[in-house]
Parts: structure tokens; sequence; C-alpha cells
């Protein structure tokens, strides 16, 4: 095996230690924790934080600290986190998350910038083609990654799977649920329940014992390194509402299986197919399941479609993980440490948006403007298409670019 695969399997499994214990809690941080609505306030927090790292920190981290040091010291931002939630109000919830905030961005600039500079580097060595091989290495990091979402998730299902059989859901609340919902001041029902503070602690234990062993990414980095519209905003009007909080997990699964199989997936096949088609086929998906999330509404006998929503959603997220990484590194080579810590400042400001509209606006709103938003989203990737095409052709990035940012 290649060097350079050996390093982006370190950094792979490192981030698939670290996020299977933050990616379980993120997805029931609005289930978890409704009172008041801390749960999503802490999430919109979250990427307010990332959003005012991704203006200045990046870069100068990574100047400062080298790939090394930037990912170890924003992971323990994301230790931060998970032990704010051992005790979780407004005083120890929302600093973790600015905290976590702060350090996400550093964490996937350096991420990033180092798997589009192994693969130009080995590109270059073995005579390929430089986009061709950043493809594949995203491929393979988000096949990894993903499948955080799966084990995650699979460790809180269980967990809250401990609880009593929960009864039949009143017809009442199911009325509400799915594009329906407009935040009604319902009473909680036996299926929108808090788990045992018990059962919490259990989780939290064994997602802090799992993040902790997360290997330093102290080998794989010793090479040089300069470095999405969200459903989880709508998901408790379905899954939780219809269904209850013991099948969160079990649906973020699905959709975290089907992200990471077509992750690797678009890796291996885009120099066949060219980015263009897999942003239509992720364009395509997305549109069919908003539509059909509007239309639908949620009840406990159709358990398949539970099921069906998030994994198409995940067939068209794994297009918007690894292509738009990848045309990053293929559209700014000479400037990724700005051109990535750009991209996670927009994407935070999307997560912005999203959640902190999510507490006032009815469900079919937030559908509606999320339809538009990929509208516009497509037309801007079209117009960055066309004026690429007009560009002359540019060489692929020699190995010596990156001795600027040695470690």
């Amino acid at each position: 095996m290649e060097r350079g695969l050996k390093n982006v399997l370190v950094v792979s499994f490192g981030f698939l230690l670290l996020f299977t214990a933050y990616g379980g809690l993120q997805s029931l941080q609005s289930s978890l924790y409704s009172e008041e609505g801390l749960g999503v306030t802490a999430l919109s927090t979250l990427y307010g934080g990332m959003l005012l790292s991704s203006m200045l920190l990046p870069p100068l981290l990574i100047k400062k600290f080298g790939c090394k040091w930037t990912i170890v010291i924003s992971m323990c931002c994301y230790v931060a986190f998970s032990l704010g939630n051992f005790y979780a109000t407004w005083y120890t919830l929302i600093p973790t998350s600015v905290l976590l905030g702060l350090g996400a961005a550093p964490l996937w600039s350096a991420q990033c910038t180092y798997l589009t500079i192994m693969g130009n580097t080995h590109a270059e060595k073995a005579g390929k083609v430089g986009r061709d091989v950043v493809n594949q290495y995203f491929g393979i990091f988000f096949l990894i990654f993903q499948s955080s979402g799966v084990w995650g998730n699979l460790i809180s299902s269980l967990v809250f799977g401990q609880t009593p059989t929960q009864g039949t859901i009143p017809e009442e609340q199911l009325l509400s649920c799915g594009a329906s919902d407009c935040l009604m001041a319902t009473a909680p029902t036996n299926s929108t329940q808090r788990p045992s503070q018990t059962l919490v602690y259990t989780l939290l234990g064994i997602y802090m014992g799992t993040c902790s062993r997360g290997p330093s990414p102290r080998k794989a980095l010793r090479t040089p390194c300069g470095k999405r519209a969200s459903s989880r905003s709508i998901d408790p009007s379905y899954t939780t509402c219809a269904l209850g909080i013991q099948f969160v997990g079990y649906v973020m699964i699905c959709f975290s299986a089907i992200n990471s199989l077509c992750s690797v997936l678009y890796g291996r096949i885009s120099k066949f197919t060219g980015r263009a088609a897999l942003y239509a086929l992720g364009a395509v998906v997305h549109l069919s399941c908003i539509v059909a999330l509007l239309l639908w509404r949620p009840h406990p006998g159709q358990l398949a479609l539970f099921f069906v929503f998030p994994g198409l959603w995940g067939v068209s997220d794994a297009v918007w993980q690894t292509q738009n990484n990848a045309l990053f590194g293929v559209l700014f080579e000479k400037s990724k440490e700005a051109a990535f810590a750009s991209y996670r400042l927009w994407e935070a400001l999307g997560f912005v948006i999203a959640f902190g509209f999510s507490t006032f606006l009815c469900v079919s709103v937030k559908l509606y403007i999320l339809l538009g938003v990929l509208g516009v989203a497509m037309l801007a990737y079209g117009t960055v298409e066309y004026l690429e095409a007009r560009q002359p052709a540019r060489p692929e990035p020699a190995a010596g670019e990156q001795a600027d940012t040695a470690m």
C-alpha cells in the first residue's frame, strides 16, 4: 500500500472515532434537549462559532502549529462539547458549543487541504491526473468518516432501546407531524419524553470512551500541509413525532450507511462520469425528497418510509460532501487554506440560518426554503462550471507547493 493512502486511512479512522461520539450527540440534540429549545439553540450557537472561526482561525492555526497540532487542538474542542452534555444546561451546553464551533473550521480546513495535497503528490509520482486521485482520497475518507454515523447512532439506539415499550401514539399528535408541524404547544407524549438520566449518562460515558481513543494523526501528518442544506432541523417533526426518540438513531444509521457507501462510489466513478453528472444526480434526488416530504403524512404504519427518505437523502448528501471538497481543491490549488476556510464559513452560515429559523417556522415553510436554496445552489454551480470551461487548462499542482507550510 502506497504511503499516501496509508496516511489518508490513519486520518480517516481518527475522524471516525471522534465523530462516532459527536455525531450521535448532534443527531439527538433537538430531541434530547427540547426544553425551551436548548438543543436547537446549542446547534445554532455551534455553527455560529464555526462561522466566526472560519473568518480568522484556520490559516493562523495551521501556519503556527501545522496540520498535526491544529487537528489535535481542534479535536479537544469536540471532547469539551461531549463533557458539556453530562450536565446539559444553558450555562454548560452553550459555551461548549461555541468552543466546538471555534475548533470545527480549523479541523476541517486542515483535513481537506491535507487530502488535496496528498492526492496531488501521489498523482505526480504515479503519473496520474491530480483531480482523479483527490476525488478517490475524498471518497475513501468519507466512506470511513460517514460510517461514524452508523456506529454512533447504533450506540444511542441500543442504549435508549432499554426504555419500556411505548404505547400507541394518539392520532391527534400524528396530525401535527411532518410538514404539518407548526410548533404547536402540545403536551409531551410517551413518544417524545426524554429518556431517563441514567440512560443519558450511560450513553455519554460510552461516547467519551470512544472519542478519547481517537488516534493522534501524528504519524500521518508528518508531510507538509497548508489545509449542507440540513435535514436535522426537520427530523424531530417526522421520526420523533410519529415513532419516538428511540427510532432516531436507527433512521440516522440508514442515512449514514448509504452516505458512506455512495461517498466511496462517487470517488471512484467521478473520473468516468465527470462531476457535473454527479451534481445533477444529487440535485434530482434531493429535489424529489423535498417534494415527497411536503406531501407525506408520517404514520407508524409506514415504517419503511422512515428509512427510505434518509437513505435517499444520503445518496444526494454524498455528492455534496465528496464533490464540493474535491471541486474546491481543484479550483484553488494555490490557496487551499483560504478556500476551504471560506467553504466552511458559508456552510456554517447556512446551518446557523437553518437552525435559527427552525424554532418558529412551520416545517412546510422550511422545506420550501430548501427548494429555493437548492435551485440557487445549482445555478451557482452551473456558473462555476461554465467559467471553468472557458479558462485555459491549468497544469497539475506540483508537490513542492506545500513546502511553505511544512511543520
